[in-house]
C-alpha cells in the first residue's frame, strides 16, 4: 500500500476533520488505490503557495473508489471514500 500526502484547501480540511465530508474527488495521477493511505495537508486556499501548514495533518484510508470515465466523472479523474486509519504517529486524525 502506498501513503500520498496531499494539500487540501482549508475549508474542505476542516469538512474532514469534522466528519462532513466523506470522500474526495482527485486527479487520478498518483493511481490511487482502495487501501492506500492519504495524509491530507492543511492549506489556506488554491492561489497561496505560503499558506500550507505541515502540522496540521489528517490520516485517512482510500476506501471504495469510483473511476472516471463513467457516472459523470471525467477520465482521469476518480472519487473515493475517505475511511478512518490508523496513524502510525499515534496522533488523533
Amino acid at each position: 500500500m502506498t501513503t500520498h500526502t496531499l494539500k487540501t484547501w482549508a475549508t474542505a480540511w476542516e469538512a474532514i476533520r469534522s466528519g462532513d465530508k466523506t470522500f474526495e474527488v482527485r486527479r487520478n495521477d498518483r493511481f490511487f488505490q482502495s487501501g492506500d493511505t492519504v495524509r491530507l495537508v492543511w492549506q489556506e486556499d488554491r492561489n497561496a503557495s505560503y499558506g500550507v501548514d505541515y502540522n496540521r495533518v489528517l490520516v485517512r484510508r482510500i476506501g471504495w473508489m469510483l473511476q472516471g470515465g463513467q457516472f459523470g466523472i471525467e477520465p482521469g479523474y476518480c472519487v473515493f471514500a475517505l475511511d478512518p486509519a490508523d496513524d502510525p504517529t499515534g496522533a488523533p486524525s
